[in-house]
């Protein structure tokens, strides 16, 4: 039963972020939190803290996954908690906080710009050259102004095996923006220079492994929302406007 539970505790909310600090924790958090240790050894909470909802207390697993339980530590809800009065998603959003990232602190200077219009939005992407979603996002990109785009290399050696390799080519072009252009859209892949500083990409790899990039593409806004997968381009002018989906 045990393994079952631990099991249940380390999938059902496998999402990728940074978990944002929280306040020092009160005694009798910490209370709740020995106590959900001493239950379950085996796995690691990075924060405990009260919610506002009928006295349950919220645990952050690593890799920011949430449960909830109860101040005795009897019982253990693993699953996602909605307001009944609003139809809210409150894990859901909770969750969304979770995976905020601070744009400013992302490394601009190893990603791609590329400025269409007046460039005053802005998004981050992680993408792989050989991820069909990829190519479809960046179909759609093409249909959006007024946006400066920083693209991350982001190869994924697991199931793309020659992405890397596209990844370095497209990094070492002269032209970069119209390089990775060529390749996205018409699959056109630049000539491989003979000697180029690679040392970017390896630092995007590293970046993305701290960030739990998972896949392929996920888009970071710039007020830190991030939002995996393909958006139409009409959904993409309403996120960069700073419209943001109900939870």
């Amino acid at each position: 039963m045990r393994s079952k539970l631990m099991a249940c505790l380390l999938s059902a909310f496998f999402m990728a972020g940074t978990v944002l600090a929280d306040s020092k924790p009160s005694a009798d958090e910490m209370a709740v939190k020995n106590a959900v240790q001493k239950r379950f050894p085996d796995i690691r909470i990075d924060s405990l803290q009260k919610t506002q909802y009928a006295g349950l207390y919220e645990a952050i697993l690593e890799g920011n996954q949430i449960f909830y339980t109860d101040k005795n530590a009897n019982f253990v809800l693993v699953g996602n908690l909605i307001d009944a009065k609003t139809q809210r998603n409150l894990t859901e959003a909770r969750m969304q906080d979770l995976m905020r990232v601070k744009f400013d602190t992302l490394p601009l200077e190893s990603a791609i710009k590329q400025v269409k219009g007046n460039g005053s939005r802005k998004l981050a992407v992680f993408s792989d050259p050989d991820c069909p979603y990829c190519k479809k996002l960046d179909a759609e990109l093409a249909k959006v102004t007024n946006v400066t785009v920083y693209t991350f290399l982001y190869p994924i050696a697991s199931l793309h095996p020659n992405a890397g390799e596209k990844a370095k080519a497209v990094w070492c072009s002269a032209d970069r923006a119209k390089a990775w252009e060529e390749l996205m859209q018409k699959g056109t892949v630049p000539a491989a220079a003979a000697k180029c500083d690679t040392a970017p990409l390896a630092k995007v790899a590293e970046l993305g492994g701290r960030l739990k990039v998972n896949g392929t593409p996920t888009m970071i806004f710039a007020d830190g929302m991030r939002m995996p997968g393909m958006v139409p381009a009409a959904q993409l002018e309403k996120l960069l406007n700073g419209e943001r989906p109900q939870q």
